[in-house]
């Protein structure tokens, strides 16, 4: 049912191997996006309402979501569900206002002034899925950080359902989060809104937010137009386990990366056959009791995988090539192991600190590099929102004092206006 394989070295190749989760050719998914793009660039509005009837089912009059319809979500919410979203969002502010940066200068008293001035960006949009599932958690962990960083305006757009309604769970995390505009689409058309505008949508500086391989695509080539957050694939989990760890918190943790969908990869690395043994009993065991059996079923038979190393710095060393996006360490002293991990997108440490509490909980952001990304990129955080301006100042004299140097320079490189701008100065 899940793939398990004794390992020694060459670990780059393994992962080749045995966890390629690569498409295939995207040239007809990236002609499908490249077209709605355009049309939506030469149309507008219209563009979107065709492709959401389209692809939705549903012929919307109105692409925004009203006041009413934002305030309805709230009226209705589950109190409890409501005060779990409060809860959440109070800790992931106080995670994300760790990261806020501030402004600084430095001078040396004759002169100069050097510094660097930090601007949040004006006008983001985040993206929300909704296809085998709506992730109200996604909204507060792609919008929490806008607001701590100080963006106005905060866009979010999401596919509505076949009654022209969004999620009320979504709209209900939107309204806690502190988004400003809701619009009623999905797919490569909503990321074509966000970059180029239209009647109804302006544009926006920078897009966050998880979809499927349309959207990815679709955020790939509006790449340049706008920032974005990342390309993210498929969800992953790694655990790192000894003997000592409980087979029954290792299965379960694979499993809830598995359930998200069928290319889910749920990994066990581990220095005891004895314990890949058991977590493969119950993985089959808390298998038959979940309502995405199948789903999470298909994603351990294609992607799952037990790696069983001869010991556990080959272990590191293996999840250190397979830079996971979640990377559990149910090993004793696991702070004292904390340093081994050079690639991880989150790491949990110890056997309670489950993955599902970064999800939803704990605070650090759960938008997370994966298929390999965390060996170069990071967590979605504050500082994406962001931007860094250097600040400059010389006065006259100072400027004397290196202006050959500054002209030697550019004449080098065969600059001369770049040179005349500073011999101008002092000429007489």
């Amino acid at each position: 049912m899940i793939n398990v394989t004794r390992v020694k070295g060459d670990f780059g190749s393994l992962i080749q191997e045995k966890l390629n989760r690569q498409a295939g050719s995207l040239e007809a998914v990236d002609r499908t996006v490249k077209e709605i793009m355009e049309e939506v660039k030469k149309n507008g509005d219209q563009a979107l309402l065709d492709y959401t009837e389209k692809f939705d089912h549903v012929r919307l009059t109105n692409l925004k979501v009203t006041k009413e319809e934002i305030e309805a979500a709230l009226d209705n919410a589950d109190p409890e569900f409501l005060s779990v979203l409060q809860t959440a969002k109070e800790n992931i502010t106080a995670y994300h206002e760790k990261q806020l940066e501030k402004s600084w200068y430095s001078t040396d008293g004759n002169g100069i002034v050097l510094g660097q001035q930090i601007t949040p960006l004006k006008r983001v949009g985040t993206y929300v899925p909704g296809g085998k599932a709506a992730y109200p958690s996604s909204v507060l962990m792609n919008v929490i950080p806008a607001v701590v960083a100080g963006v106005s305006e905060i866009v979010m757009t999401a596919p509505p359902r076949p009654d022209g309604q969004i999620d009320a769970n979504t709209l209900t995390a939107a309204a806690v989060a502190g988004v400003t505009e809701i619009y009623k689409v999905g797919g490569a058309q909503a990321i074509a809104a966000l970059t180029y505008g239209t009647e109804t949508i302006p544009p926006v500086d920078k897009i966050v937010g998880p979809g499927n391989i349309y959207v990815a695509r679709a955020k790939k080539f509006a790449f340049g137009q706008v920032d974005i957050d990342m390309i993210a694939g498929p969800s992953e989990i790694c655990v790192i386990a000894d003997e000592s760890a409980n087979p029954s918190f290792v299965a379960a943790d694979l499993l809830s990366q598995a359930e998200h969908d069928e290319m889910a990869a749920s990994v066990l690395i581990t220095d005891s056959k004895k314990l890949a043994d058991k977590v493969q009993k119950e993985l089959e065991k808390q298998l038959n009791q979940l309502e995405r059996e199948s789903i999470s079923r298909t994603a351990l038979q294609d992607y799952g995988h037990i790696f069983i190393v001869e010991n556990l710095e080959d272990g590191y060393e293996l999840a250190n090539e397979l830079a996971p996006e979640h990377l559990e360490l149910m090993v004793p002293n696991a702070f004292e192991q904390l340093a081994k991990v050079r690639n991880a997108g989150a790491i949990f440490l110890g056997p309670f600190s489950p993955e599902p509490l970064g999800d939803y909980f704990a605070g650090p952001n759960h938008t997370l590099p994966t298929s390999g990304t965390a060996k170069f990129s990071s967590p979605l955080g504050t500082y994406d929102f962001i931007k860094r301006s250097s600040v400059i100042y010389y006065n006259e004299k100072e400027l004397e004092k290196v202006k050959d140097q500054i002209i030697t320079f550019a004449e080098e490189e065969g600059l001369t206006a770049h040179a005349n701008s500073v011999r101008i100065r002092f000429e007489k």
